[in-house]
């Protein structure tokens, strides 16, 4: 079902508004733009489903709206990080409450971070047809592939739902899901703060100095590529701005040096507005300059120790069947090693028990790992 008006948008949403939950899923475009632009919405029930075009021409969104506001339906999601994202960028909110079926089969024992195909073919047995992935979805009249290929995105995904949902009651770990699910729905969680920006470009060898001026030029790149809905990469790659923020240019001609920076570039309105942000870096106090995190004033971290904290976290996430990505990543190990109270995930909640109170147990003398002569087991060490 494509659903084009707004009156047929409204039946359908009131049709759905008396379910526990709905499964929803997006196509979007932003190849070409800042925003992202709402193509489709996919929503499905047991049995009933619907594709609602976003581009149709004067289709009122707000039933869709007050769908995805509404707090007595459970929207279900897979790796929902992007369509939270698109949602908050159209209707300024996101919807609540959701469900995140790659979280779940990440506690389930699917693996780290499955794909939506491999977990509908290893929960239900069925291949999901991907070819109308990467089709063009603003371009009208969507085919009747691309509606088919849509529509079985959220039909399938009304079967992975009631599956992993048993399979969590059994095993007593939704509360596991729903500590995950908090921040998804926190909308500040999908505001750009352009003053963060420069954390995002990589420099070689930084100086407080060339951060300074990086935190300058990428807040302008964010506003300008915000403006004009463009990519940030259209307004000038991140690159380039690394070079600037090294060699600090103070004219026209010394920006035009600048790899990846055309003399049209330097010379017109961007480049002026780019010496001007270097200019107000430059002069701005310098208590006020980014801190170099330095590597020789950082605490002394045990590759070794690291590397028993990695097995530990193997043996324990095999043992309770969760991946080991959700549990732990590295840096929160080399926190663990450096600091008994990291504020790191794996020091809290369900991590801690199934993995944090061990880690620090096998820090202190308290748990060795051994081989039972096929796999590597952990044991406590008595008398410690």
């Amino acid at each position: 079902m494509l659903i084009t008006s707004s009156d047929e948008l409204k039946a359908f949403c009131e049709s759905v508004s008396d379910h526990p939950y709905i499964t929803v899923d997006t196509e979007f475009i932003r190849e070409r733009t800042y925003w992202p632009k709402l193509c489709l919405v996919q929503v499905a029930v047991e049995g009933k489903a619907a594709a609602i075009d976003a581009l149709a021409p004067d289709i009122d969104l707000n039933p869709l709206f007050d769908l995805m506001r509404n707090e007595n339906i459970l929207k279900v999601f897979h790796s929902p990080g992007q369509d939270l994202s698109v949602f908050h960028t159209v209707m300024q909110d996101v919807p609540s409450p959701i469900f995140d079926t790659q979280i779940a089969a990440m506690v389930s024992g699917f693996g780290e971070q499955p794909a939506y195909a491999t977990l509908v073919y290893s929960l239900l047995g069925e291949q999901v047809d991907k070819a109308s992935q990467m089709t063009d979805w603003a371009r009208r009249p969507l085919t009747e592939r691309q509606i088919k290929y849509a529509l079985s995105d959220v039909t399938h995904l009304v079967k992975v739902y009631e599956l992993l949902r048993e399979k969590l009651e059994a095993t007593g770990r939704t509360k596991w899901v729903e500590q995950e699910l908090e921040t998804l729905v926190e909308p500040s969680s999908y505001v750009s703060d352009p003053d963060e920006q420069w954390r995002r470009v990589r420099i070689r060898r930084p100086t407080s100095k060339a951060l300074a001026v990086l935190r300058e030029i990428t807040r302008w790149r964010e506003n300008v590529a915000q403006e004009r809905d463009r990519p940030r990469a259209w307004i000038i790659k991140d690159e380039s701005l690394a070079e600037i923020a090294a060699t600090q240019p103070a004219s026209v001609d010394q920006l035009e040096r600048v790899r990846g920076v055309t003399s049209k570039f330097a010379e017109g309105r961007d480049g002026r507005d780019i010496l001007a942000a270097v200019d107000r870096a430059l002069e701005s106090p310098q208590s006020e300059w980014p801190e170099v995190a330095r590597r020789n004033g950082k605490p002394d971290i045990s590759d070794t120790l690291v590397a028993l904290l990695q097995a530990l976290l193997k043996i324990c996430a095999d043992e309770n069947d969760v991946a080991t990505g959700i549990v732990a990543n590295r840096r929160e190990l080399e926190a663990i090693a450096t600091n008994d109270q990291a504020d790191v995930r794996a020091m809290k909640g369900w991590r801690r028990e199934v993995f944090g109170d061990d880690a620090l147990r096998l820090k202190h003398g308290k748990l060795a790992i051994t081989s039972n002569g096929a796999d590597a087991i952990a044991v406590s060490m008595n008398g410690h």
